[in-house]
């Protein structure tokens, strides 16, 4: 079953727009406008996802006077699908050319789950245009790349049953894995996410964005011992100088809350943590308005307009 390619131009108060960066085209949706005052802030979803999880989000922030820019990562949405490269750093290197694109100097990012791992890796990577980070729902990558890293047994068997080839993109395409994800990784009860589980199966059904998902947390897995894996985690070893927040839900069932527990090792720059009561590991639809506020709070605070 192959989806219609228009499932993810969902109308609403923003633009969507293709932007060229690093080699490749990007789908991006655009909400306010550019300011001298206040950073660009970038939005990366999580997986099995794409822009429409920060649907509540984008409206609010562009309200408060920010350029907003919500992408579909490399294999997700409406982006391109290349059949390789959907390294960790490619992806940072994907985000710095959107940023760059769309004429800013610099950019606050913001990432959930699957696009946390790369909101963390901007300050190592791109360190001249990351301004801060948000990290929803995604300890820093370093700890869980190590031997006995405490990694639930949850995260590990979900790992372990994407390293399988075919078999999970055929569960995505034609079985009710995006289905089941959202609703095993939520909040009992919370149907923030699980209710957009029809567009994202759909999204998730466009040719080669199952395979470009299971490839990346391949990826995850098996570039440990290569070279470009030990490039990756060198640099990330570096500490994070810019803000951080980091925000977790306390009824994430994939990521409890002792894999965050070394975060602050990684970061000299203000940090500030957060939990989420009444949610799980999808943040921007279990606890939208909580988000909403976290962020525009972090951002005053953090993010001051320049005058």
């Amino acid at each position: 079953m192959v989806a219609d390619p228009s499932c993810v131009l969902v109308p609403g108060p923003w633009e969507h727009r293709n932007v060229s960066a690093n080699g490749a085209q990007f789908h991006v949706v655009l909400a306010g406008e550019p300011s001298t005052h206040r950073p660009l802030v970038v939005l990366l979803h999580a997986f099995p996802q794409f822009w429409w999880s920060w649907r509540h989000q984008i409206p609010a922030l562009a309200a408060a006077g920010y350029q907003v820019a919500a992408m579909d990562l490399r294999g997700f949405g409406g982006s391109d699908k290349p059949p390789h490269r959907h390294e960790t750093g490619v992806f940072a290197r994907d985000v710095a050319g959107v940023i760059r694109s769309l004429g800013a100097a610099s950019a606050v990012v913001v990432g959930h789950g699957f696009g946390g791992t790369v909101a963390w890796s901007m300050p190592s990577l791109a360190p001249r245009l990351t301004r801060a980070v948000a990290v929803l729902a995604n300890p820093h990558p370093l700890p869980l790349h190590r031997v006995g890293n405490r990694m639930p047994l949850r995260a590990l068997s979900t790992l372990a049953r994407f390293q399988l080839p075919w078999f999970p993109e055929r569960a995505v395409r034609e079985g009710t894995l995006v289905r089941d994800v959202l609703r095993e990784w939520s909040a009992p009860g919370n149907d923030g996410a699980t209710s957009q589980a029809d567009l994202y199966t759909e999204a998730m059904r466009l040719p080669f964005a199952a395979h470009s998902a299971m490839e990346h947390f391949r990826w995850l897995v098996r570039a440990t011992p290569r070279a470009d894996g030990r490039r990756y985690l060198a640099a990330v070893r570096r500490p994070v100088q810019v803000p951080v927040l980091s925000v977790r839900g306390a009824q994430d069932r994939l990521l409890p809350g002792r894999t965050f527990a070394r975060d602050h090792r990684y970061v000299v720059g203000p940090l500030r943590e957060h939990v989420t009561p009444r949610a799980g590991h999808f943040l921007p639809e279990e606890a939208p308005e909580e988000i909403t506020e976290l962020l525009l709070d972090f951002l005053a605070a953090e993010v001051p307009a320049a005058r």
